[in-house]
């Protein structure tokens, strides 16, 4: 080669044969000494070898890359394919006029079976000469081999896949990538989950990658990654493939079963596979953030491009590399693409949310999502959302809703919960139960500006917030699975941990109150009596008050109060029929409150028992105000529980039932909340001539200040004649 290679014409194809002719069992010497020739052809001879011999030099060196017996060889080899495809972009001007004056000669015997089977151009079958073998060499036994041939088949197709005709990109899509996948999941599924030892030797290798199933698991990621990467950069040009539909129902199947794959590196890579392929890309990222109301630090970042910069190339192409920002929904023929990838997401949402049965707890080890991946998949909706709101329908939002309840309700492994759960002093969301706040944000946007047809989920939206607010009060369970509560240090060890639901809860309380401002007086809300639900849902911390895992909750909970019924008891006066069951639950609420059977912590201050007692009286205050002026409207039982409900608030009541009066016993006393009381009753007692309608509510003021009067007196008795000498308690 060195004396005589300048001369070689026809004579290439025989001696890459016998170069290439070199097996296992001629040693690794001489496949060493059979590879410098190969480099030698590719370094200094391949500018005069004919273009139809090519394929040759590609096949020669792939075929080293497969042999077994050396690594280092079969990895310079792979160099050597990138090189090549190097030499083929430079000299493309060169190689293809040769190729087609090549094919012209013989196009007259070939015209016939051109027409049955469509045979891509010489050039791009020099192309896919060399994916394919690189497709090869990405299923190969050795980890090495596979991942530098992986990252120099995507480098390449990213580089120089726009030298490709149109139709040659048919060929790329059923010839290569999706035999790639589907070689790469099969045997990613029957690796050994076992170390072997003698494969390893002495050699230190990470708990990440010491088994097979491991190292197969790192291929699985680069090839979904990389045919994703493919997908959203060439997305325009595959569209005009008449097969599109399938190839992108088929990619969506291969990121479902990975995304449900028991393995935390391939599902988590999957998902970033998926928000690719929805363009939620680097460059279309700054607009669309701002859109869907996601932070960008929140954004699981895409699969990161092993693209290999190329001098020369056109600069104008880069971009192509890149999303182009999302594709509009508005296109007919990508209706039922999106709703390919929104019934995906639902099937990953609806399985990886299923809580384990009781037997696979007793025979296998539990498995069960972690933190990051359910985070990546609620992250995906809003801008999937973008593209199928046209479409969304109540259904849909009831499997949301299932689905994003489902990943809240999935507890943390305890040794890493100090990592995810924020210490007491910084409390704050966790970036799972931010994502399903700003999903939900997404969504009453779209419903607010949207048609008639989609405001009629108010209902459901409602029911949703609702449910987030219980979970600060009662934290969900997954399934029948035993977990320790945050925040909770004593009793039995578990192995899980729930999530701290506190401030998550109370965002929600804010998100209700928000929407119902605005929402009110909307058909769909007052017919499906969503007052009347959040009274039912607020009465639950309100009932618990000092007995709510956090103070704030309940506070924040009675503020809301005041502001839903400043809104909302207008409407509920002007609609009367829909509005005869929630008086009952706003009475019931008032009792519970007022009166709880969860008495305040020994510890409390002064000053905090003060600031509690003020929510009392502004609850009297709203009672006089918003609710006895317009007595006759309201329902008689309603107005007889309100009149009880002021007559007990008015009568003094400790802690304690001693009648022996002491400084913590009255200093406890709810003094300003009696008063205020006993005054309502008192300046509802009197007859009223302008409005005729007060009449019944005088007489229920009345009998309430007779009864009153009555249970002092009989209590004065009952004390004097217990107390002896001692004074009368206050």
């Amino acid at each position: 080669l060195h004396n005589n290679g300048d001369h070689l014409l026809h004579g290439w194809p025989t001696v890459l044969g016998i170069i290439g002719a070199v097996t296992k069992e001629h040693g690794e010497k001489l496949i060493q000494q059979a590879f410098q020739c190969l480099q030698l052809v590719v370094t200094d001879f391949l500018p005069i070898i004919r273009p139809t011999y090519l394929q040759v030099v590609v096949q020669v060196a792939a075929r080293f890359g497969l042999q077994q017996q050396e690594l280092n060889v079969s990895l310079t080899a792979i160099g050597l394919l990138w090189n090549i495809s190097d030499f083929f972009f430079q000299n493309r001007q060169r190689i293809k006029q040769e190729l087609d004056t090549t094919s012209d000669n013989g196009q007259a015997v070939g015209a016939a079976s051109a027409d049955a089977v469509k045979v891509p151009p010489a050039f791009d079958a020099l192309w896919m000469c060399l994916f394919s073998q690189l497709g090869e060499l990405c299923v190969d036994s050795r980890p090495a081999v596979r991942k530098s041939a992986g990252q120099t088949l995507f480098s390449t197709i990213s580089a120089h896949g726009a030298l490709l005709l149109h139709q040659t990109w048919h060929n790329v899509l059923w010839q290569v990538l999706f035999p790639l996948l589907e070689n790469v999941q099969k045997f990613s599924s029957s690796a050994s989950t076992i170390r072997d030892k003698e494969s390893t030797g002495n050699i230190l290798i990470h708990h990440s990658r010491d088994t097979a199933e491991k190292q197969w698991a790192e291929t699985r990621v680069l090839s979904l990654a990389g045919v994703a990467r493919t997908f959203n950069a060439k997305r325009k040009m595959l569209q005009g493939l008449g097969d599109f539909p399938r190839a992108w129902s088929l990619l969506l199947d291969h990121i479902e079963l990975s995304a449900l794959c028991r393995n935390a590196e391939v599902s988590l890579a999957a998902l970033k596979s998926f928000q690719e392929i929805l363009q939620i890309g680097r460059a279309s990222r700054g607009f669309e953030d701002s859109e869907s109301g996601l932070q960008t630090s929140a954004i699981v970042e895409p699969p990161s491009s092993e693209v290999i910069n190329r001098t020369g190339e056109v600069t104008n192409k880069k971009p192509e590399l890149f999303s182009k920002g999302p594709i509009s929904d508005s296109s007919d023929n990508d209706i039922p693409l999106w709703s390919a990838a929104w019934k995906v997401w639902l099937n990953i949402g609806t399985e990886v949310t299923k809580p384990p049965e009781q037997s696979d707890k007793v025979t296998t080890k539990v498995y069960l999502p972690s933190q990051h991946f359910l985070t990546a998949l609620v992250q995906t909706f809003p801008p999937l959302f973008e593209h199928i709101k046209s479409r969304f329908v109540a259904t849909d939002l009831h499997k949301l809703s299932a689905v994003l309840r489902g990943t809240l309700c999935v507890p943390v492994q305890s040794d890493s919960s100090p990592f995810i759960v924020p210490s007491y002093p910084e409390i704050s969301v966790t970036p799972l139960q931010e994502a399903a706040l700003s999903a939900m944000d997404t969504l009453i946007k779209a419903v607010q500006s949207g048609p008639d047809t989609m405001q009629a989920t108010y209902p459901d939206i409602f029911q949703q917030l609702l449910t987030f607010i219980t979970f600060g009060v009662n934290a969900p369970k997954f399934g029948d699975m035993e977990a320790k509560t945050f925040g909770i240090v004593r009793g039995p060890q578990s192995d899980w941990v729930i999530m701290n639901f506190v401030p998550f809860a109370e965002r929600a309380v804010s998100m209700t109150v928000d929407l119902y401002r605005t929402t009110a007086s909307h058909p769909a809300v007052i017919n499906t009596n969503i007052l009347q639900n959040i009274l039912k849902t607020f009465r639950l911390p309100l009932g618990l008050k000092y007995d709510c895992p956090s103070p704030t909750t309940w506070m924040l909970v009675a503020d809301s109060l005041f502001v839903v019924l400043a809104v909302g008891l207008p409407v509920a006066r002007q609609n009367r029929k829909s509005f005869q069951s929630m008086w009952g639950e706003l009475a019931g609420l008032f009792e519970d409150f007022l009166f709880s059977q969860h008495s305040c912590p020994p510890t409390l201050s002064v000053e905090d028992f003060q600031r509690d007692e003020s929510f009392d009286c502004r609850v009297v205050n709203l009672i006089r105000d918003d609710i006895l002026p317009h007595a006759g409207h309201l329902p008689p039982d309603f107005m007889v529980k309100v009149m009880d409900i002021l007559n007990r608030g008015s009568i003094h009541s400790t802690t304690s039932d001693c009648f022996v009066a002491d400084t913590e016993s009255s200093r406890k006393l709810r003094e300003d909340f009696a008063r205020t009381c006993f005054e309502t009753l008192l300046q509802f007692s009197f007859v009223s001539d302008t409005v005729s309608e007060q009449g019944q509510l005088t007489r229920l003021a009345v009998m309430s200040l007779l009864r009153r009067c009555h249970d002092v007196i009989t209590k004065y008795v009952e004390d004097e004649r217990l107390s002896g000498k001692c004074p009368l308690p206050r």
